[in-house]
């Protein structure tokens, strides 16, 4: 069984998707579409820069989306893949959540993009700049990191944002309490803590202003029926009907990214092949938590033509 995944903010670089414009016609098009919906010129931006314009939350998460979604429809367009007929699930790592949700034809590319233009923006305006803080734990699992959380809050929030892999754990919470728990990681056997380059603390109780505000869009612009299964990250489990979604996504922007156990979840379901579309981070997350699996990484033209050749 294989499962279609996609990457959450921070795979983001500028020339992204400029070999792939320069290609297809099928690509240009999902750049110009997102575009026009959101009524900038996104790619502009994607493939010159500057790069303080990309790494904004509220480009960032667009950009990334429509880069991965490009590399879907040159796939299906120019290699004759159906989504539902080459995987069984997708699932997608925070925002790449609605990657896969468009990918499965939950939300149109256009709805997609506006959705996640307004959950940028929404989460950088939810905390004042300097408030909050995010870090990566290296070399902690979840237990320790939970631990080390716990310790470290002293009446602040600092809490597990992603549980990405057996090996690294994301904190996020009130700045304070995040460098207090840098400074703690030897004590809880953790071998090191590194403060994120991130404008907000995604992922925690601060994030309720953007949880509102995305109940909100999703009530305009609700989920419709999936193609393909979604393994969930907030729950890690699968779902497919688009109400439970709509809560879902909700519930996301505060909650806890399970993305080890999502991995888990897809290789008990009987996935044993994880592609990722539009990137090369979730996959190796991936690796370190399933054995046995074979992880594909499809961004480039020749990523493209090699993939399509194996199906």
């Amino acid at each position: 069984m294989r499962a279609f995944v996609f990457p959450g903010q921070g795979s983001q670089k500028v020339g992204m998707g400029v070999e792939l414009a320069g290609a297809s016609l099928a690509a240009r098009e999902v750049f110009q579409e997102v575009d026009e919906a959101l009524g900038q010129n996104l790619f502009a931006i994607m493939s010159e820069g500057p790069e303080d314009q990309l790494l904004l939350t509220e480009n960032a998460q667009p950009a990334i989306m429509a880069h991965a979604i490009a590399v879907l429809r040159v796939l299906e367009k120019e290699g004759g893949i159906a989504i539902g007929d080459a995987c069984d699930f997708v699932a997608g790592h925070s925002l790449g959540e609605y990657t896969a949700l468009c990918a499965a034809g939950a939300f149109t590319l256009a709805d997609t993009g506006r959705l996640l233009k307004l959950r940028g923006q929404s989460m950088q305006a939810a905390v004042p700049v300097g408030v909050g803080a995010m870090a990566a734990l290296l070399g902690a699992d979840i237990a320790k990191a939970t631990a080390l959380a716990e310790a470290a809050a002293q009446g602040e929030v600092c809490t597990v944002a992603n549980d990405n892999d057996p090996t690294q754990v994301v904190l996020s919470g009130h700045k304070a309490a995040i460098e207090r728990a840098i400074a703690m990681v030897k004590d809880f056997g953790i071998k090191r803590g590194v403060l994120l380059p991130v404008s907000a603390p995604f992922h925690c109780p601060l994030m309720a202003p953007a949880a509102d505000a995305m109940a909100e869009a999703l009530g305009r612009t609700p989920p419709r029926s999936l193609s393909v299964t979604l393994m969930a990250n907030v729950t890690a489990a699968p779902v497919t009907d688009p109400a439970e979604i709509s809560r879902l996504l909700v519930e996301q922007v505060t909650g806890r990214v399970r993305w080890r156990e999502s991995a888990l979840a897809l290789g008990t379901a009987g996935v044993d092949q994880f592609v990722e579309l539009g990137g090369k981070v979730v996959g190796p997350m991936i690796s370190r938590t399933l054995a046995d699996v074979s992880i594909t990484s499809v961004a480039s033209m020749a990523d493209i033509e090699a993939f399509a050749r194996e199906l």
